[in-house]
């Protein structure tokens, strides 16, 4: 039986977000828009989603005079993450 995919996680971009705080614990925003490829605008929005879902935490701050935003993921998105690679195991077992 398939498990349901977190239709939050099966965006292309919001699974890259996940998929590099799962391993980085965080990230700044720079780091995340440079490895993903993605318009500082589209990253926001999603990271909005993955924010308000309780995914990532958020923190805007300051180095200096310039704005710094760091993204870390939580416990709950590392549930969700996880339970999201369990779901697409499940649709590649061959039975």
């Amino acid at each position: 039986m398939f498990q349901p995919l977190d239709p939050l996680l099966h965006s292309e971009l919001r699974l890259a977000i996940m998929s590099l705080l799962i391993s980085a614990e965080e990230a700044e925003f720079p780091y995340i828009k440079e490895q993903t490829g993605a318009t500082a605008g589209n990253l926001s929005v999603q990271v909005d989603k993955l924010s308000a879902a309780g995914y990532i935490e958020v923190e805007k701050t300051f180095k200096g005079k310039r704005p710094c935003t760091i993204c870390r993921i939580t416990p709950n998105g590392i549930k969700a993450f996880e339970k999201y690679v369990e779901a697409i195991k499940s649709y590649l077992e061959v039975k």
